[in-house]
């Protein structure tokens, strides 16, 4: 098969989706394909959720109705090679597809530390992949023992998820002092553990994990200190790093993290191939400095710049906000922006503001559950600079109200007297908004 199309996006992931519709949007009378290696797309951000509450990784896909929806093709094919000369990208079964603009949104592959018997039999990470995750989840349902190293968002919710509805002890690895510690500050993070340790997930923190023991299967986990804990299956789920190999082979330009190089328009340094997602650079939008954040909505904010922008400069790339959220049971925890510790590493003088209320008014209104909000701003100018709340689920939409906050570079006296719409079933009382009061209570340190 050797075609040509206007705008080819290589990737079918949240990134590559997200581009091509933007791009199907901002140009109607270009052609677009998706070429992507899945012959199904997965969730990312579901994927802890197929072990409990979805049962299934067949629950956790992306409709490909949206691609004819949006007038969209697509090629199931493994992108081998991009030739910038000729314009061509080159597919493992020898497929030829001729470019005018080219996105690249291949994503991230799983992080794997060198671990001593990381290839034993039972060692999963976790792959983007269905039935590598579907054996996985046969291999959870038997087992008796599981050690998950690794305590940041996918580590917990794994262990959250997988611990639901079996008969299966649980252990969580994490070597920094708190688990979710690079997302939250330390109370967060405490309050976090504390929901999975009542629900009999076991965690140990400040440990590394030295070697993977067994024969041919995985039979134990080896901590640094010498002590072994039993284990017939461990997921290792550190993180992730860009997926680039077909960006450098073809000679783009990689940055000093080994992430595509792109400007703020998303461009690569050819100029007809943009990059979107986990696979390109990223800056922070408070120090300009490079940022290792990895996120589905970070990936999709990206992808709406880079579609926009095939033809003409539409937008631009401020920085990565980071907003980010997970819930354990019924408690929702959640952050924008920077944290307190971060915010003073990086030269920030700082005041915060604190206010908890329910969720309802009056809080005995069925569904009522408090939620905690802490909002940082700095000092000299007023300015916010991150929130992070615990509590009411209703905090998973409430964060990205902070997070445009943010973005808008809003002070504290604007937060304390922005108009907000409140009713008893579905909001904190207007006397108690939260996003007020903790404006208000950093004003108060502010003034003195």
């Amino acid at each position: 098969m050797d075609n040509s199309y206007d705008v080819v996006v290589i990737g079918g992931s949240a990134a590559g989706l997200t581009a091509a519709i933007t791009s199907r949007r901002f140009y109607p009378e270009k052609s677009v394909i998706i070429v992507r290696k899945e012959e199904k797309v997965l969730i990312p951000c579901g994927i802890p959720y197929i072990y409990g509450t979805l049962e299934s990784p067949l629950k956790n896909l992306v409709p490909d109705a949206v691609l004819e929806k949006n007038n969209i093709e697509l090629l199931v094919g493994n992108v081998t090679a991009i030739d910038i000369s000729s314009k061509t990208i080159e597919t493992k079964k020898g497929n030829r597809i001729k470019y005018e603009k080219l996105i690249i949104a291949t994503g991230s592959i799983p992080a794997v530390p060198p671990i001593s018997g990381s290839e034993k039999e039972n060692v999963y990470v976790i792959n983007k992949d269905v039935n590598y995750l579907q054996n996985l989840l046969d291999k959870v349902e038997s087992s008796s023992d599981m050690i998950i190293i690794g305590g940041g968002f996918i580590g917990m919710e794994f262990a959250d998820e997988c611990n639901k509805n079996r008969d299966i002890n649980i252990t969580v690895v994490e070597m920094l002092p708190c688990c979710l510690m690079i997302a939250f500050d330390e109370d967060i993070c405490r309050q976090g553990e504390d929901i999975l340790k009542k629900n009999g997930v076991n965690i140990i923190t400040n440990a590394k994990v030295e070697a993977i023991v067994g024969d041919v299967k995985v039979e134990g986990v080896k901590l640094s200190d010498g002590k072994i804990i039993k284990a017939d299956i461990v997921l290792i789920g550190i993180g992730s790093k860009p997926n680039t190999e077909i960006a450098k082979n073809s000679g783009i330009e990689l940055g000093e993290k080994g992430s595509i190089k792109v400007n703020r328009y998303m461009q690569t340094s050819d100029e007809d191939i943009f990059a979107c997602g986990d696979c390109c650079e990223k800056i922070s939008f408070f120090t300009k400095k490079l940022s290792n954040m990895m996120l589905a909505s970070i990936a999709c904010n990206e992808a709406r710049i880079a579609g926009a922008n095939l033809y003409k400069n539409n937008r631009a790339n401020e920085g990565v906000v980071g907003v980010f959220a997970t819930a354990f049971g019924e408690t929702a925890l959640a952050r924008a922006g920077l944290s307190l510790q971060e915010a003073k590493e990086n030269g920030y003088d700082v005041v915060a503001g604190t206010a908890e209320a329910p969720n309802t008014h009056p809080g005995c209104m069925p569904g009522g559950k408090n939620l905690k909000v802490i909002l940082i701003f700095e000092r000299g100018t007023g300015i916010i600079l991150g929130g992070q709340l615990i509590g009411s689920k209703s905090g998973g939409e409430m964060i990205n109200l902070i997070s445009a906050c943010i973005h808008e570079k809003m002070t504290a006296n604007n937060m304390a007297t922005f108009q907000m719409g409140t009713h008893p079933a579905l909001t904190a009382s207007p006397v108690a908004y939260q996003i007020s009061n903790a404006a208000e209570m950093a004003v108060k340190e502010l003034r003195k």
